[in-house]
């Protein structure tokens, strides 16, 4: 099997197996580790990526499906020179303890906020109900998605109080 696709702003091919999941294809064959593997059930929500600018599981999903579409892990949020704005927010905030829920609740947030720039507090909250973390209580995360939410913000507009 053999699927090409953009995987954080680069085209790729992956031959392999059939079975191959989207997780396994980023992290083993592209090296692109901060896509982390918990539950394999799609219910942790720590192997979040981006397909097409949507939230997807990469565990559910198989490296063939992302044929033809564009693939954004956490390691394709920034560059190498800085921090995405979200990324400083979760630094300044505290937002993560252990890391290991952090690349799926960044690319989740990233995708909330880049559709709604101005979701409030009980819709970040929704959102992230689809990825557990054990270790921060959620405050810190949710005070750093709502600091960021004015960088997403269109021209013109601003963030929600």
């Amino acid at each position: 099997m053999s699927a090409q696709f953009i995987l954080n702003g680069k085209a790729v091919e992956f031959t392999g197996e059939d079975r191959t999941t989207l997780s396994d294809c980023v992290r083993h064959h592209f090296g692109q580790t901060g896509t982390h593997v918990g539950c394999e059930h799609g219910v942790c929500g720590a192997c979040t990526v981006l397909v097409d600018g949507e939230a997807v599981r990469s565990c559910l999903m198989l490296a063939a499906q992302a044929g033809g579409h564009e693939v954004v892990t956490v390691e394709g949020l920034s560059n190498d020179a800085a921090l995405s704005p979200l990324q400083a927010a979760f630094h300044k905030h505290h937002a993560l303890q252990c890391g290991f829920c952090t690349p799926g609740i960044l690319t989740t947030a990233h995708a909330l906020l880049t559709h709604e720039p101005d979701a409030d507090e009980d819709r970040i909250r929704h959102v992230l109900s689809g990825n557990i973390c054990r270790c921060t209580g959620y405050l810190p995360i949710i005070e750093a998605i709502l600091e960021a939410r004015a960088a997403y913000a269109k021209p013109g507009q601003g963030a929600a109080k």
